[in-house]
């Protein structure tokens, strides 16, 4: 069955572009699906997600383009009345973006039945890993990342972008270095969880970013079709 491709990296690595032109110039079937929380990046979503999205927009929220919110970032714990309906929205929300991820999920299983290679942009396993699996502080938090760990498939072939953080910060000017450079980090340790692992130097020029990651699905590509035939063959 055709494999499942990431690409992940801090803001300003250039996910969305160099997965999109993947998604013209890999020369295998293929299909580009947003797995990220931002509502204004992604192709596909739930009516409730949109729905939700414009009701935070109007009250104010802040954009959700850049991703899950820094994990060491403090918030304001509210007692009493306030305190409970925080506590109700959060698993509101939690319930909604885990339908979210599997909606997308299901997409990418019917996408694979149609023979093509599944190119994300982002992938909510990596994009909450610090901030619900490894240092949930709810309960919400929990639900949602013992979903994520336990159940949620991972994707098979993860390509980082990677950059130094000054770069990073050069291009969206959002963020700081300081959280760019510890968010960059994060994405290169992810190497222990993910045996198929690309780090792509973003700091080169977009079409030999796009060179390099073509190189890496084409190879990994060969080598399960290579591994698939020697099973065959009862090697």
């Amino acid at each position: 069955m055709p494999f499942t491709v990431t690409l992940i990296g801090p803001d300003g690595a250039g996910k969305t572009t160099v997965a999109r032109l993947l998604e013209e110039r890999l020369p295998l079937p293929c299909c580009y699906l947003y797995m990220g929380v931002s509502v204004a990046s992604s192709n596909r979503t739930l009516p409730t997600t949109r729905i939700a999205h414009a009701l935070k927009r109007r009250l104010g929220a802040r954009p959700d383009t850049a991703g899950p919110r820094d994990p060491t970032e403090r918030r304001d714990v509210p007692r009493g009345p306030k305190r409970a309906l925080r506590i109700a929205r959060s698993f509101a929300q939690v319930i909604n973006l885990m339908m979210e991820e599997w909606y997308r999920q299901g997409l990418t299983w019917w996408f694979q039945l149609r023979g093509r290679v599944v190119l994300y942009d982002r992938h909510f396993f990596i994009d909450y890993f610090e901030y619900d699996i490894s240092q949930p502080q709810s309960l919400a938090q929990r639900l949602h990342g013992w979903n994520l760990r336990r159940f949620l498939p991972r994707p098979r072939l993860v390509l980082v972008l990677d950059a130094p953080g000054e770069v990073l910060f050069a291009r969206k000017g959002e963020g700081s270095i300081e959280l760019l450079e510890r968010r960059r980090r994060d994405y290169l340790e992810m190497d222990k969880l993910f045996p198929d692992f690309e780090v792509l130097d973003a700091t080169a020029p977009l079409d030999a970013v796009v060179e390099q990651a073509i190189r890496c699905v084409v190879a990994y590509h060969d080598r399960r079709a290579a591994g698939h035939k020697r099973d065959g063959n009862g090697e």
